[in-house]
């Protein structure tokens, strides 16, 4: 709807990760290169923990684009299984045709699986997403999966990202062995003020792509013909880095609803009225 309003090619606030409108601050780049140097030097265990909507998600798509076509990699979305289950997830992720579907079965499937990848001089890399909720047989399995290696390295990388809460988990004694295997561990934080600004401007960079803008008596940007015209003031800007805690998700349901109150009151500049006007609809988001 508002999209024609201020002549932008795309929406700059959706949701969905698009690497298009991929943004790196500081502390996404170190957690990248964390990540990174985990797999790359065969660490074997590597944590990835963060706030909901913090950027994880986005995190592990840059990763897999760093890590190119020379890596095999399995990327289990949906954690909450049997690990029999997770057996058989882990090797259809791989392509791997599977003989049998026990778990025994699976893991020599595995094995033969991750020595020929290691033999051809690839490396194989296992991430799963939203670790804090996998039962804690799971969990245990993916210990067990660690276990699978050459004289000189270890022939699966393992990536576990969760929330805050897969943290607490693995301080349980329980999972001690777990945890002492994990070699590289990485927190996200949230975004500070600056970073906000910083990504705010360039999603809409993006979503502009380079169009001119005009300007009215006032000095203030309107929509032209020839392209996009919409901005977003420092109070704003605060605004939204107050109420969203610099989370990026929130500050892209907060930028999006900002903009459909833009075009409902028929302005270009985004104030802190706004925001705050789009606060009120995301009230139980924002909680």
């Amino acid at each position: 709807m508002y999209k024609e309003y201020f002549h932008l090619r795309q929406e700059p606030f959706n949701i969905t990760p698009d690497p298009r409108f991929l943004y790196m601050t500081a502390q996404h780049q170190e957690a990248l290169n964390h990540l990174l140097y985990g797999i790359r030097q065969r660490k074997g265990f590597i944590c990835l923990t963060g706030e909901v909507g913090a950027g994880k998600t986005t995190l592990c798509r840059a990763l897999l684009a760093q890590l190119g076509a020379g890596v095999h990699t399995a990327l289990i979305l949906n954690p909450m299984l049997t690990g029999t289950q997770l057996l058989r997830a882990v090797l259809a992720e791989f392509g791997v045709q599977m003989k049998r579907q026990d778990r025994l079965g699976c893991l020599n499937e595995l094995n033969k699986f991750l020595l020929a990848t290691s033999a051809a001089g690839r490396e194989a890399v296992l991430i799963i997403d939203e670790a804090q909720d996998m039962p804690l047989e799971t969990l245990e399995l993916t210990r067990l999966l660690s276990n699978l290696e050459t004289d000189s390295h270890k022939l699966l990388q393992i990536l576990l990202v969760g929330q805050p809460e897969l943290r607490d988990r693995l301080a349980k004694p329980s999972l001690r062995q777990l945890a002492q295997r994990i070699a590289v561990r990485y927190h996200l934080g949230t975004m500070s003020r600056d970073d906000t600004a910083h990504y705010i401007r360039h999603r809409l960079a993006v979503a502009c792509e380079g169009a001119p803008t005009a300007t009215n008596r006032g000095g203030d940007p309107v929509p032209t013909p020839e392209g996009s015209a919409v901005q977003f003031d420092e109070d704003a800007i605060s605004e939204i880095h107050y109420r969203a805690r610099g989370t990026p998700r929130l500050v892209n349901s907060l930028g999006d609803k900002a903009l459909l109150a833009g075009y409902v009151y028929q302005t270009g500049r985004i104030d802190r009225r706004l925001v705050r006007l789009a606060a009120a609809d995301l009230k139980e988001a924002l909680a």
